[in-house]
């Protein structure tokens, strides 16, 4: 099964990665995209709570992680969580984590670099999570073969010239390149570091759970730029992970639709003052926002990842029952791959929406099966995962409650 958001980030993606893998049988959380900037947030029916920001969901559960090629992987971030899962019940978490050599590096030099980045913008800030998953994706892609990876942890000499590299280029502040390569190599003696067939072997040890980062409304082709991250949020990355293996795809939504930080939220409305214990503004990301459920941006995120077979529809229990059904400009189409003008464009456009909204909402999952066309399979009520409930909306089209993947094919 492979998770994403459809929104702007915030759903709960994490809430219910953690109720799959409660269910038993999951083998592994494969990561997809993003790095240490994720906030997924768990909280067991016993009352322990940790924020996931590179580990799977599933890791309460005792459900192993890796960590995709797709992932930029901040080691320092890792051990500090790591820290925290120990704390809470965790014995052993590195033992629980496989990370691919390919995947990149987020580094001090990056982080500084980025947050230096999105200051010098002023009031024009793009929105960012201050942890250099963006600026690690923009120096591998102007340097390929200087960007630190994770596989340079086994080679002090290779990664010892790489960062030299990069701080300089960069010019940006951080810890002595010695201190960091020693971090480094201690990371690589702890965690398993695998190649890239690592997934198929996965993969035969089904079912697995794909947890993805962020929402589709972030995505760094299709969200709306220049407010986007710098990664693919859609369901693409897994899809390539599972090379022509089908899984189902299922897309998290709650019954009101958020944001953090600036860009558009057609629908905000600050009147909207619901509790968010695991949200609140941030330095670097901005306030958080709310606003009333979006199915326009919805449908068009759906468009954007290429469908979805099941919904998972989270915040059952707030006290929501407003819905926006259309714009005035009808619906938002989706652009070509890599036209950012065309982003903007649309981005512009949405300043200027007026929104349509139908009221008295009272049952919000076969509201959103009817708005989006796409059964919602499962309910949230709460933070834990007592407080989900399979639904069989739409006539009991959602996928099957055991089936977490298809048999072998191309996912339709």
């Amino acid at each position: 099964m492979i998770v994403v958001d459809l929104g702007y980030g915030d759903a709960g993606k994490g809430t219910v990665v953690d109720w799959l893998c409660s269910r038993g049988g999951v083998s592994a959380v494969v990561r997809f995209n993003g790095g240490a900037q994720a906030g997924h947030n768990v909280v067991l029916p016993d009352g322990r709570h940790h924020t996931f920001s590179q580990f799977g969901s599933g890791t309460l559960r005792g459900v192993p992680t890796h960590l995709s090629r797709y992932i930029v992987v901040d080691p320092f971030a890792l051990t500090a969580e790591a820290d925290h899962l120990r704390r809470i019940g965790v014995p052993d978490p590195y033992g629980m984590l496989t990370v691919d050599r390919e995947a990149l590096l987020a580094t001090p030099y990056h982080v500084a670099a980025g947050r230096a980045r999105e200051l010098a913008r002023g009031g024009k800030r793009h929105g960012s999570c201050g942890m250099g998953v963006g600026e690690a994706m923009a120096y591998a892609l102007e340097h390929p073969f200087m960007a630190p990876r994770v596989g340079d942890c086994e080679r002090p000499w290779a990664l010892t010239r790489k960062l030299e590299a990069l701080r300089e280029r960069l010019g940006a502040d951080g810890p002595p390149v010695a201190d960091c390569v020693a971090a480094y190599r201690a990371f690589a003696e702890q965690v398993a570091l695998v190649d890239p067939s690592y997934v198929t072997a996965l993969l035969r040890r089904r079912p697995v759970v794909f947890e993805g980062a962020q929402g589709v409304l972030l995505d760094e082709w299709h969200g709306f730029h220049p407010h986007t991250t710098w990664s693919t949020t859609t369901f693409g990355n897994a899809l390539a992970l599972l090379d022509g293996a089908a899984a189902v795809r299922l897309g998290v939504l709650r019954t009101y639709t958020t944001r953090h930080g600036p860009g558009p939220l057609v629908t905000e409305d600050p009147r909207l003052r619901l509790p968010e214990p695991h949200n609140r503004d941030g330095r670097w990301q901005g306030p958080f926002r709310t606003g009333h459920f979006d199915a326009v941006a919805h449908r068009y995120a759906l468009s954007a990842a290429g469908g979805a077979d099941a919904l998972a529809l989270t915040h059952l229990d707030a006290p929501v029952s407003r819905m926006c059904d259309s714009y005035d400009i009808g619906e938002l189409p989706v652009g070509r791959r890599g036209d950012l003008e065309g982003q903007a464009r649309l981005t512009a456009r949405l300043g200027r929406v007026r929104p349509h909204y139908a009221d008295g909402v009272d049952d919000w999952p076969e509201a959103v099966t009817g708005a989006l066309g796409v059964p919602v399979w499962l309910g949230s009520s709460g933070p834990t995962s007592a407080d989900k409930a399979l639904i069989a909306s739409a006539g009991g089209r959602a996928p099957r409650p055991a089936g977490l993947s298809r048999p072998a094919g191309r996912c339709g």
